[in-house]
This record gives structure tokens, sequence and C-alpha cells, in this order.
């Protein structure tokens, strides 16, 4: 492929043929400038409710809406040009009955322009993951430690650890078989990880699981060093953005104060023919 010729954007059938392939590379973004940096690099991107934390300052992502998710949906489909993006289904939007779960996809779709959604649950969302995706809604699972769920899980504790290591594999059995397109194992013991890997017929996509997962997933602001609120064990920081910006915007006050800046280079003339920035 030349270097100005565009790639096909993958679809959610693309990703199930990576089952056992090349690793499946993928982020969670919310903005039209982050989506266009990483475009080129990841196989899709995911518009997760994590916004809510992350760039709203919320304590949970349950406090997200269906509002802030198409809002966010949009932006980075702006900066989209080769890359699937699928969205977050926020709580409270598919769990009353496979009815309403439609309703709110088929919106979070037409409004954003994903390729697919995603929501969180097991056995107990296979029926509506079947009924969307006999309705034309491609659904990306995710089992393990659901976000969403934390009043219920006891808090961000690490699921699948002894006795309910099988009910986990059930949940992934569960939704593969209702048709979900791939499944995010988060915060999943490693061995139990690779079981589960080896016993679907989808793509897992790991955060906090296994290197043998078909998939990885990071939230970008948390691998850049952007949100530094806290830092779950999973999390690698490729850089340092966070402490970067800290300091040049130290640097910023520290210039103003002195009045160096702005300097001579930064201001207008009273008329300088052709200027216009």
């Amino acid at each position: 492929m030349s270097a100005t010729a565009k790639k096909r954007t993958p679809l959610p059938e693309d990703i199930i043929a990576r089952k056992g392939g090349a690793p499946i590379v993928s982020l969670t973004c919310y903005t039209t400038p982050m989506a266009q940096i990483m475009d080129a690099h990841v196989d899709f991107v995911l518009v997760g409710d994590s916004v809510g934390m992350v760039l709203h300052g919320l304590a949970s992502t349950i406090e997200v809406t269906m509002d802030m998710m198409i809002l966010h949906g949009k932006a980075v489909a702006r900066g989209l040009s080769s890359t699937m993006m699928v969205v977050d289904m926020p709580f409270g939007t598919y769990e009353e009955s496979p009815q309403t779960a439609f309703r709110n996809a088929a919106r979070l779709m037409q409004e954003t322009g994903a390729g697919a959604v995603k929501l969180e649950g097991g056995v107990g969302m296979a029926e509506t993951i079947r009924f969307l995706v006999q309705r034309g809604i491609p659904v990306m699972a995710h089992i393990g430690l659901t976000p969403q769920s934390i009043n219920t899980l006891g808090g961000y504790k690490v699921q699948g650890r002894g006795e309910t290591a099988d009910a986990l594999v059930a949940d992934a059995r569960a939704v593969a078989e209702a048709g979900a397109f791939s499944v995010v194992l988060e915060k999943v013991p490693a061995a139990l990880a690779d079981r589960i890997t080896a016993e679907v017929a989808i793509p897992t996509i790991g955060i906090g699981a296994s290197a043998g997962c078909d998939g990885q997933i990071l939230v970008v602001d948390d691998m850049l060093g952007l949100f530094t609120a806290f830092k779950a064990k999973f999390v690698k920081r490729f850089a340092t953005l966070g402490a970067d910006a800290e300091a040049a915007i130290a640097d910023y006050a520290r210039a103003v104060t002195a009045r160096e800046f702005p300097g001579p280079e930064h201001i207008f003339a009273d008329a300088v023919p052709g200027e216009t920035r």
C-alpha cells in the first residue's frame, strides 16, 4: 500500500477474522484531535463511558448520559478516516429490555456513525445481544470487571478468581453464542483470560487480563499520563504528557508574570498587507 493510499475501515467481521492472528490494537478515545493521532495505528477506537471520569471529573461511569456519549462519539468520528469506532452504551440505556436497548443502540449508531456498540454483562445480557445483532447492530461485549456494576461488585476488584472462574467462562460463551463479535475482558486473572481466549470463537480484548488475549485496549489518557487521578495496575505509562503539560503551564505563567510573553514575534503591527493570522 502506498503512503497516500487509504486503508478500508474495518468492519466487525474483520475483527472476528483476527481471532488467533496478529494482536488487535485498540484505544479508548473521546476527542477529535486524539482520534486523528491514533487513526493510523489502531484497529478500532472505543468511545468509552470512562469519559465521565477522565474528562468530566465524575466519580464513576454510572453518571454518564446518552447525550454525553453522542457528543463525544461525534467528536471522535470527525477525527477518524480509516478506523472503526465502537461506542459504549451508558448505564441505564440497555438493561431494562432488549427493545429499550435496540432503541438506544440505534440512536447511538445513527447520531454518531459508530460501527458497533459495546455493552456490559455476560449470561444476563445474552438475550439482549442476540436481539440487537439480529436487527443489524454489531455488539462488542464486556465481562469481568464491569464498571457500571461496581456498586454490586463491591468496587474495582479482580473478577473470576477461585470458584467464580467458571461463571466468567459461562459469560464469555454466552455472549459469543449470542452473536457478539468480540468481548472485552477487564481485570481478569491471566490464566483465566487465556482459558477464555482458547474456548471462545470470538476475539478477546484484554484490559488488565493477559498478553495472550487476541487484542489489548487502554484508555489513551491513562497510557499517555494525562489522566493521573489514579493508576490501575494494568496501565503502562507510555508517556508522561500530564507532567510535561504542567511544566509548560508553569513556564507560561512565569513568562507572563515576568512580561517575557508575548514577545515581539507574537504581536501585530498596526497594518501588514495580506496578514490574516
